[in-house]
């Protein structure tokens, strides 16, 4: 029997800035999932990173479940109501949508989901990111599924030997690619190299070969909410869903992937490349320089549609080298301010202040002529090659 992990986050209100989410708020999302999903969804759990609340539902509806995905809607709306109530900054902020129309993709929560067949034992964490943007993944999913300096599994475990199947977005164009690994292992690092554009969607295992179907075991939340607004609302703060164990990571292998505090891009107003810094629960609050960018992890094991768990994997003083590090990459980094590459570059500030202070100063810049000459030679030469 097929049975589905939906897990959809959202911004809807926080204190005192981007901090952190408001008890009142997380408890009256709770309460409506409660109180509504009954005979709906099996079992759910409710958490928070920073300033998103999330909800991890399980069901048997399906990927793209209307009700679902409509309950999760409904629940951030009444929570948002709270929020207002208490005049929470960013109050349904990541709601762009008055109303639910069918389906809550594009219309600003992230979502993460995957139907799958399950094992007689269901581990799976759940990573929730703050302050940074869905390509964040990229790096870690890699190291989980394709190396094995992170996971030696790939070489030792014969389950896991014939490696796994990759689907990659390109969120600018909405198209997607599936590259097997390790087959395709360098042209698939040409691709989420580039972590702003092309980002993993989902990891698959590779039974074709065996005429079974592939099975899900990774999905990524990929919404672009700058996309979908039309301007800049902040960065996506994505979330994925891994499963482990039984020809899959061991546990220790998906979190191996997090002790080396990669840069990505995000932080303060999804303006900065920062360290992403794994923590536990109790330090999952957004301080300095409204960050640094975060991670938690959630294990639960799925039995019967129930949920066992959750465990705050990254609540151990193993990763407090990497907590460290990442502290020390910040205080490198602030020194330098606006500066790239601190700052992003240019072409992803499009939805900031930056576009309008170029506007500002239209018309203005003077052509400096030495350089338009030279410039007029080589293109000259250029046509003549």
């Amino acid at each position: 029997m097929k049975v589905t992990i939906s897990h959809i986050k959202a911004d809807i209100g926080s204190l005192p800035g981007h901090t952190t989410v408001y008890g009142p708020v997380v408890d009256e999302v709770g309460s409506y999932v409660k109180k509504n999903g009954e005979g709906l969804i099996s079992d759910f759990h409710i958490s928070s990173v920073g300033d998103d609340i999330q909800i991890t539902m399980i069901h048997d509806r399906g990927v793209d479940s209307p009700e679902v995905h409509e309950l999760a809607w409904n629940a951030f709306k009444a929570g948002t109501s709270v929020a207002k109530k208490y005049g929470l900054y960013g109050a349904g902020q990541d709601l762009l949508k008055d109303s639910f129309s069918g389906n809550i993709k594009g219309m600003g929560p992230g979502i993460a989901e995957m139907e799958i067949t399950p094992r007689k034992s269901e581990p799976f964490i759940v990573y929730m990111m703050d302050k940074t943007e869905p390509g964040a993944f990229n790096f870690p999913i890699f190291k989980m599924f394709a190396d094995p300096y992170n996971t030696p599994g790939l070489v030792i475990d014969t389950n896991m030997h014939d490696g796994f199947r990759f689907e990659v977005w390109d969120i600018v164009e909405a198209k997607k690619i599936f590259l097997d690994c390790p087959e395709h292992m360098y042209d698939l690092l040409g691709l989420i190299g580039s972590k702003s554009r092309y980002v993993i969607k989902r990891v698959y295992t590779k039974k074709s070969h065996e005429k079974l179907p592939d099975e899900n075991v990774a999905v990524i939340s990929t919404d672009k909410l700058s996309f979908i607004a039309g301007e800049y609302v902040g960065k996506d703060d994505p979330a994925g869903i891994v499963r482990i164990q039984s020809g899959l990571p061991a546990s220790g292998e998906a979190m191996e992937a997090f002790s080396f505090p990669y840069m990505v891009s995000g932080w303060m107003r999804g303006s900065f490349n920062g360290p992403l810094m794994p923590v536990g629960l109790k330090d999952a609050k957004m301080s300095r320089f409204d960050g640094p960018p975060k991670v938690i992890g959630l294990g639960f094991v799925l039995k019967d549609g129930k949920l066992a768990g959750p465990v705050d994997m990254f609540d151990d003083p193993a990763f407090d080298g990497a907590r460290r590090t990442a502290t020390q990459v910040v205080d490198y980094l602030r020194r330098m301010g606006p500066f790239e590459p601190h700052r992003l570059p240019e072409d992803e500030m499009e939805y900031t202040s930056l576009p309008r202070v170029l506007e500002k100063f239209k018309g203005k810049f003077e052509v400096i002529e030495s350089q338009s000459k030279k410039r007029e030679v080589k293109l000259s030469t250029k046509d003549v090659d």
